[in-house]
């Protein structure tokens, strides 16, 4: 366990993004360098525009333009193609949005079961899970109610069921509270939190929330571009 504790999920090396508008070119990731460790539960602080969004966007693989060394789970991704990076979020990453992004037309325990499909499990084993992880979240009785009829906080509790479905390495959250009101916002967080350590993954979680930062791992601090 010790060993898996100093593996490195994550390792950004000098990663930068800018952007061009008319004759201004915008710097709004200026040399980040972070590691996350196996197991480890980091928060992303930083106010509205200081690019949370933009530097999760870089480890998730999400879009390209990005300069320096993304490694994920050892694996340098910088130079791969997006097929490449298409297999690795499918494989190592997990997702949660400010919006919960559910599939408005399946139910609760079909959005969980989907990404697991997709990665290759049966619909036995799927089901399973799904019903598991959702269960340990609070929503035994709900499975079967599409997110029209689920609470605010329920949905985001689907949707981090769905996010940790297919084991992820890394769980990647951008706000995912922020949609909620307090006391909902801190017991989502807390199951979550709770949830993400169950399984073993490590987590990367943007918040301005210096309250529920506290209750991760360790705060990091994105100023202007880098991380203070």
């Amino acid at each position: 366990m010790s060993d898996m504790k100093h593996q490195k999920t994550v390792e950004l090396r000098d990663v930068r993004r800018s952007f061009v508008q008319g004759d201004v070119r915008i710097e709004v990731l200026r040399g980040v360098n972070l590691d996350i460790h196996a197991n480890e539960i980091v928060a992303l602080l930083g106010p509205s525009g200081s690019g949370k969004s933009t530097l999760l966007q870089a480890v998730g693989l999400l879009e390209g333009g990005f300069e320096g060394s993304i490694k994920l789970n050892g694996e340098e991704t910088a130079q791969l193609p997006s097929s490449c990076h298409t297999r690795i979020r499918r494989d190592l990453l997990g997702f949660v949005y400010q919006f919960h992004h559910l599939l408005p037309d399946f139910n609760a325990l079909e959005n969980v079961v989907m990404p697991q499909l997709i990665a290759g499990a049966t619909q036995q084993e799927a089901e399973a899970r799904a019903e598991s992880l959702l269960s340990s979240l609070g929503l035994g009785a709900r499975l079967d109610h599409k997110p029209s009829k689920l609470s605010g906080g329920e949905q985001q509790r689907v949707a981090v069921a769905r996010a940790l479905a297919t084991s992820p390495k890394l769980v990647l959250a951008d706000e995912p509270t922020g949609n909620l009101d307090e006391a909902t916002a801190d017991l989502v967080l807390s199951e979550f939190i709770g949830l993400v350590r169950q399984e073993g993954s490590a987590a990367l979680i943007a918040t301005h929330n210096e309250r529920l930062a506290a209750k991760m791992d360790r705060v990091v601090r994105l100023h202007e571009g880098v991380l203070a």
